[in-house]
Protein backbone atom coordinates (compact mmCIF):
# COMPACT_ATOMS: atom_id res chain seq x y z
CA UNK A 1 0.00 0.00 0.00
CA UNK A 2 1.36 3.40 -0.62
CA UNK A 3 1.10 6.42 1.00
CA UNK A 4 -2.06 8.48 1.21
CA UNK A 5 -2.66 11.40 -1.55
CA UNK A 6 -4.66 13.18 1.31
CA UNK A 7 -3.18 15.88 2.65
CA UNK A 8 -2.14 15.26 6.38
CA UNK A 9 -0.48 16.66 9.27
CA UNK A 10 3.49 16.26 8.98
CA UNK A 11 4.78 14.48 11.30
CA UNK A 12 7.30 15.99 14.25
CA UNK A 13 10.94 16.23 13.20
CA UNK A 14 12.20 14.15 15.78
CA UNK A 15 9.32 11.49 15.11
CA UNK A 16 9.31 11.41 10.93
CA UNK A 17 13.18 10.48 11.90
CA UNK A 18 12.04 7.91 14.17
CA UNK A 19 9.19 6.46 11.75
CA UNK A 20 11.81 6.06 8.92
CA UNK A 21 13.73 4.30 10.94
CA UNK A 22 10.67 1.66 12.16
CA UNK A 23 9.93 1.31 8.17
CA UNK A 24 12.50 -1.18 7.87
CA UNK A 25 11.14 -3.72 10.77
CA UNK A 26 7.74 -2.04 10.79
CA UNK A 27 4.75 -2.23 7.78
CA UNK A 28 2.34 0.42 8.21
CA UNK A 29 -0.32 -1.63 7.66
CA UNK A 30 -1.02 -5.57 9.42
CA UNK A 31 -3.21 -7.72 7.76
CA UNK A 32 -4.45 -10.09 9.80
CA UNK A 33 -2.00 -13.07 8.30
CA UNK A 34 0.70 -11.09 10.40
CA UNK A 35 -1.28 -11.81 13.68
CA UNK A 36 0.68 -14.80 14.68
CA UNK A 37 3.81 -12.94 13.93
CA UNK A 38 2.83 -10.15 15.71
CA UNK A 39 1.66 -12.04 19.06
CA UNK A 40 5.65 -13.89 18.77
CA UNK A 41 6.86 -10.50 20.05
CA UNK A 42 4.91 -10.32 22.95
CA UNK A 43 6.45 -9.79 26.17
CA UNK A 44 6.06 -12.75 28.26
CA UNK A 45 6.06 -13.64 32.36
CA UNK A 46 9.97 -14.14 32.29
CA UNK A 47 10.39 -10.57 31.06
CA UNK A 48 8.35 -8.86 33.79
CA UNK A 49 11.25 -8.29 36.09
CA UNK A 50 13.22 -6.59 33.22
CA UNK A 51 10.22 -4.41 32.68
CA UNK A 52 10.15 -3.51 36.63
CA UNK A 53 13.82 -2.70 36.35
CA UNK A 54 15.28 -0.72 39.30
CA UNK A 55 12.00 0.20 40.33
CA UNK A 56 11.52 -0.68 44.14
CA UNK A 57 8.02 -2.31 43.06
CA UNK A 58 7.18 -5.91 43.68
CA UNK A 59 4.35 -8.14 41.51
CA UNK A 60 2.02 -10.91 42.02
CA UNK A 61 -0.38 -12.81 39.73
CA UNK A 62 -3.67 -13.90 40.29
CA UNK A 63 -6.40 -16.04 38.24
CA UNK A 64 -9.72 -15.05 38.80
CA UNK A 65 -12.92 -15.20 36.82
CA UNK A 66 -13.37 -13.48 33.85
CA UNK A 67 -16.48 -12.87 31.48
CA UNK A 68 -18.73 -16.45 31.81
CA UNK A 69 -16.76 -17.67 34.77
CA UNK A 70 -13.84 -18.55 32.77
CA UNK A 71 -9.93 -17.71 34.33
CA UNK A 72 -8.28 -15.15 33.12
CA UNK A 73 -5.41 -13.49 34.87
CA UNK A 74 -4.69 -10.13 36.66
CA UNK A 75 -0.54 -8.89 37.72
CA UNK A 76 -0.93 -6.86 40.86
CA UNK A 77 2.70 -4.54 41.25
CA UNK A 78 2.29 -2.02 44.24
CA UNK A 79 5.82 -0.38 45.92
CA UNK A 80 7.78 -2.65 48.01
CA UNK A 81 7.33 -0.30 51.05
CA UNK A 82 3.55 -0.15 50.26
CA UNK A 83 1.57 0.07 53.43
CA UNK A 84 -2.45 0.85 54.01
CA UNK A 85 -4.57 1.69 51.63
CA UNK A 86 -3.32 3.93 48.15
CA UNK A 87 -4.97 4.90 44.81
CA UNK A 88 -5.49 1.85 42.36
CA UNK A 89 -4.82 1.82 38.99
CA UNK A 90 -6.60 -0.80 36.59
CA UNK A 91 -4.48 -1.11 33.97
CA UNK A 92 -6.66 -2.45 29.93
CA UNK A 93 -3.36 -3.06 27.68
CA UNK A 94 -3.12 -2.13 24.16
CA UNK A 95 -2.61 -3.96 20.87
CA UNK A 96 -5.43 -3.16 18.48
CA UNK A 97 -7.38 -6.39 20.28
CA UNK A 98 -5.07 -8.65 18.64
CA UNK A 99 -1.97 -8.35 20.35
CA UNK A 100 -0.42 -7.34 23.25
CA UNK A 101 -0.65 -8.76 27.04
CA UNK A 102 -1.17 -7.60 30.44
CA UNK A 103 2.85 -6.19 30.46
CA UNK A 104 2.47 -4.23 27.67
CA UNK A 105 2.37 0.08 27.89
CA UNK A 106 2.87 -0.34 31.62
CA UNK A 107 6.05 1.74 31.83
CA UNK A 108 4.28 4.68 32.63
CA UNK A 109 1.69 3.37 35.38
CA UNK A 110 4.31 1.67 37.12
CA UNK A 111 5.81 5.14 37.42
CA UNK A 112 2.61 6.11 39.04
CA UNK A 113 2.77 3.11 41.42
CA UNK A 114 6.14 4.59 42.11
CA UNK A 115 5.49 8.36 42.42
CA UNK A 116 2.06 8.28 44.31
CA UNK A 117 2.29 4.82 46.24
CA UNK A 118 -0.55 3.21 43.75
CA UNK A 119 -1.74 -0.18 44.03
CA UNK A 120 -1.63 -1.24 39.79
CA UNK A 121 -3.62 -4.07 38.60
CA UNK A 122 -2.86 -5.13 34.92
CA UNK A 123 -5.77 -7.10 33.44
CA UNK A 124 -5.04 -10.28 30.70
CA UNK A 125 -8.12 -9.41 28.61
CA UNK A 126 -8.29 -12.11 25.69
CA UNK A 127 -7.94 -11.30 22.47
CA UNK A 128 -9.85 -11.41 18.87
CA UNK A 129 -10.35 -13.24 16.53
CA UNK A 130 -10.17 -16.05 18.83
CA UNK A 131 -12.27 -14.22 21.80
CA UNK A 132 -14.20 -11.60 19.91
CA UNK A 133 -16.60 -9.14 21.33
CA UNK A 134 -17.91 -9.11 23.91
CA UNK A 135 -15.11 -10.91 25.51
CA UNK A 136 -12.15 -8.12 25.19
CA UNK A 137 -14.46 -6.11 27.28
CA UNK A 138 -15.96 -7.92 29.82
CA UNK A 139 -13.22 -9.38 30.64
CA UNK A 140 -11.65 -5.98 31.70
CA UNK A 141 -15.19 -5.50 33.42
CA UNK A 142 -14.70 -8.81 35.24
CA UNK A 143 -11.04 -7.81 36.16
CA UNK A 144 -12.26 -4.23 37.39
CA UNK A 145 -14.71 -6.11 39.41
CA UNK A 146 -12.48 -8.55 41.11
CA UNK A 147 -10.00 -5.23 41.48
CA UNK A 148 -12.89 -3.27 44.06
CA UNK A 149 -14.40 -6.74 45.60
CA UNK A 150 -10.29 -7.33 46.79
CA UNK A 151 -9.27 -3.58 47.17
CA UNK A 152 -8.70 -3.96 50.93
CA UNK A 153 -6.38 -7.26 50.45
CA UNK A 154 -4.51 -5.89 47.55
CA UNK A 155 -3.79 -2.25 49.49
CA UNK A 156 -6.14 0.29 47.77
CA UNK A 157 -8.53 2.49 48.69
CA UNK A 158 -11.83 1.57 46.85
CA UNK A 159 -13.05 4.58 46.58
CA UNK A 160 -10.08 5.74 44.42
CA UNK A 161 -9.64 3.60 41.50
CA UNK A 162 -8.80 4.60 37.74
CA UNK A 163 -8.91 3.25 34.84
CA UNK A 164 -6.25 3.72 32.08
CA UNK A 165 -5.46 2.53 29.26
CA UNK A 166 -3.52 2.94 25.68
CA UNK A 167 -4.92 2.45 22.01
CA UNK A 168 -7.79 -0.81 22.35
CA UNK A 169 -6.78 -0.42 25.82
CA UNK A 170 -8.20 2.97 25.73
CA UNK A 171 -10.86 1.92 24.21
CA UNK A 172 -11.70 -0.98 26.55
CA UNK A 173 -10.96 1.27 28.97
CA UNK A 174 -13.80 3.54 27.90
CA UNK A 175 -16.17 0.79 27.37
CA UNK A 176 -15.00 -0.42 31.29
CA UNK A 177 -16.12 2.51 32.32
CA UNK A 178 -19.48 2.65 30.21
CA UNK A 179 -20.12 -0.75 31.61
CA UNK A 180 -19.58 0.70 35.41
CA UNK A 181 -22.10 3.28 34.69
CA UNK A 182 -24.73 1.26 33.31
CA UNK A 183 -24.46 -1.69 35.44
CA UNK A 184 -23.97 0.43 38.47
CA UNK A 185 -20.56 -1.52 39.36
CA UNK A 186 -17.63 -0.16 40.90
CA UNK A 187 -16.89 4.01 41.24
CA UNK A 188 -14.10 4.97 39.09
CA UNK A 189 -12.22 8.60 40.35
CA UNK A 190 -11.08 8.84 36.45
CA UNK A 191 -10.49 7.34 33.07
CA UNK A 192 -6.93 7.95 31.20
CA UNK A 193 -8.13 7.23 27.46
CA UNK A 194 -4.43 7.51 25.77
CA UNK A 195 -4.92 7.80 21.94
CA UNK A 196 -8.10 5.15 22.30
CA UNK A 197 -9.32 2.95 20.06
CA UNK A 198 -13.02 4.04 19.92
CA UNK A 199 -14.71 4.01 16.50
CA UNK A 200 -15.03 1.06 13.92
CA UNK A 201 -17.02 2.87 11.45
CA UNK A 202 -13.88 3.98 9.37
CA UNK A 203 -15.50 7.41 8.21
CA UNK A 204 -13.80 9.58 10.03
CA UNK A 205 -11.22 12.31 7.93
CA UNK A 206 -8.09 10.87 10.25
CA UNK A 207 -8.70 7.53 9.22
CA UNK A 208 -8.32 8.86 5.59
CA UNK A 209 -5.49 10.55 6.25
CA UNK A 210 -3.44 7.66 7.65
CA UNK A 211 -3.21 5.31 5.14
CA UNK A 212 -0.47 3.74 4.38
CA UNK A 213 1.93 5.70 6.33
CA UNK A 214 2.93 5.70 10.00
CA UNK A 215 2.51 3.30 12.42
CA UNK A 216 -1.17 1.90 13.00
CA UNK A 217 -2.83 3.04 9.29
CA UNK A 218 -6.35 2.66 8.20
CA UNK A 219 -5.80 -0.76 7.10
CA UNK A 220 -4.57 -2.00 11.02
CA UNK A 221 -7.61 -0.29 12.15
CA UNK A 222 -9.87 -2.48 10.04
CA UNK A 223 -7.76 -5.59 10.42
CA UNK A 224 -8.39 -4.93 14.22
CA UNK A 225 -11.80 -4.13 14.09
CA UNK A 226 -12.68 -6.73 12.28
CA UNK A 227 -10.98 -9.44 14.40
CA UNK A 228 -13.17 -7.95 17.02
CA UNK A 229 -16.48 -7.72 15.65
CA UNK A 230 -16.64 -9.93 12.54
CA UNK A 231 -19.15 -9.12 9.73
CA UNK A 232 -20.95 -6.64 12.23
CA UNK A 233 -17.58 -4.28 11.91
CA UNK A 234 -19.32 -0.66 10.56
CA UNK A 235 -22.93 -1.99 10.88
CA UNK A 236 -25.57 -0.94 13.29
CA UNK A 237 -25.29 -4.06 15.52
CA UNK A 238 -22.08 -3.02 17.34
CA UNK A 239 -22.29 -2.18 21.27
CA UNK A 240 -21.24 1.21 22.66
CA UNK A 241 -19.04 -0.96 24.91
CA UNK A 242 -17.62 -2.87 21.81
CA UNK A 243 -16.94 0.59 20.44
CA UNK A 244 -17.39 3.93 22.99
CA UNK A 245 -17.59 6.28 19.84
CA UNK A 246 -21.55 4.96 19.32
CA UNK A 247 -22.36 5.84 22.64
CA UNK A 248 -25.07 8.54 22.17
CA UNK A 249 -25.29 9.68 25.98
CA UNK A 250 -21.82 10.06 28.13
CA UNK A 251 -23.47 11.72 31.28
CA UNK A 252 -22.39 10.02 33.86
CA UNK A 253 -18.99 9.57 33.29
CA UNK A 254 -15.95 9.97 36.02
CA UNK A 255 -13.33 12.67 34.89
CA UNK A 256 -11.27 12.04 31.52
CA UNK A 257 -8.20 12.53 29.94
CA UNK A 258 -7.91 11.59 26.29
CA UNK A 259 -4.59 12.29 24.13
CA UNK A 260 -3.70 11.46 20.73
CA UNK A 261 -1.36 12.63 18.43
CA UNK A 262 -2.69 14.64 15.48
CA UNK A 263 -1.16 12.60 12.82
CA UNK A 264 -2.81 9.43 13.83
CA UNK A 265 -5.88 7.37 12.46
CA UNK A 266 -7.41 7.94 16.15
CA UNK A 267 -7.36 11.91 15.87
CA UNK A 268 -10.77 12.30 15.26
CA UNK A 269 -12.59 10.05 17.54
CA UNK A 270 -10.71 10.59 20.20
CA UNK A 271 -11.37 14.94 19.90
CA UNK A 272 -14.94 13.63 19.21
CA UNK A 273 -15.08 11.58 22.75
CA UNK A 274 -14.09 14.27 24.88
CA UNK A 275 -16.75 16.74 22.75
CA UNK A 276 -19.31 14.52 23.64
CA UNK A 277 -18.30 13.94 27.24
CA UNK A 278 -18.51 18.16 27.57
CA UNK A 279 -22.09 17.99 25.51
CA UNK A 280 -23.12 15.52 28.31
CA UNK A 281 -21.83 17.93 31.21
CA UNK A 282 -19.30 15.50 32.08
CA UNK A 283 -15.26 16.86 32.60
CA UNK A 284 -12.41 15.57 30.17
CA UNK A 285 -9.17 17.11 29.59
CA UNK A 286 -8.16 16.91 25.76
CA UNK A 287 -4.17 16.93 23.97
CA UNK A 288 -3.88 16.69 20.39
CA UNK A 289 -0.10 16.57 20.31
CA UNK A 290 1.45 18.36 16.57
CA UNK A 291 2.91 15.62 14.46
CA UNK A 292 2.73 12.66 16.80
CA UNK A 293 1.84 9.41 14.95
CA UNK A 294 -0.22 6.88 16.97
CA UNK A 295 2.10 5.56 20.10
CA UNK A 296 5.06 8.20 19.63
CA UNK A 297 5.47 8.19 22.91
CA UNK A 298 6.30 4.37 23.75
CA UNK A 299 8.32 4.24 20.28
CA UNK A 300 10.10 7.39 20.54
CA UNK A 301 10.26 8.16 24.51
CA UNK A 302 13.65 10.31 24.76
CA UNK A 303 11.67 12.68 21.89
CA UNK A 304 10.68 16.47 23.49
CA UNK A 305 7.24 16.08 22.25
CA UNK A 306 6.72 12.97 23.63
CA UNK A 307 8.47 13.96 27.09
CA UNK A 308 5.70 16.38 27.34
CA UNK A 309 2.93 13.98 26.53
CA UNK A 310 4.11 12.26 28.98
CA UNK A 311 4.19 14.63 31.47
CA UNK A 312 0.76 15.83 30.99
CA UNK A 313 -0.61 12.41 31.84
CA UNK A 314 0.89 12.49 34.95
CA UNK A 315 0.53 15.78 35.83
CA UNK A 316 -3.32 15.05 35.27
CA UNK A 317 -3.40 11.54 37.31
CA UNK A 318 -1.54 13.83 40.27
CA UNK A 319 -4.35 16.54 40.51
CA UNK A 320 -6.79 13.63 40.43
CA UNK A 321 -5.03 11.57 43.43
CA UNK A 322 -3.90 14.39 45.16
CA UNK A 323 -6.72 17.05 44.78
Amino acid sequence: MTDTTIARPPFDPELAAVLTALAEQLPPTLTPEMIPLLRQSTVVASAVDELVGDRPIVHRTHTIPGHGGDSIEVTVFARADHTGYGPGIYHTHGGGMIMGDRYTGLLQPLEWVERFDAVCVSVEYRLAPEFPDPYPVEDCYAGLVWTAEHAAELGIDAERILIAGASAGGGLAAGTALLARDRKGPALIGQVLIYGMLDDRDATVSTQQIDGVGVWDRGSNITGWSALLGDRRGGDDVSIYAAPARATDLGGLPPAFIDCGSAEVFRDEDVAYASAIWAAGGEAELHVWPGGFHGFDMMAPHARISQLMLEARTNWVARLIEG
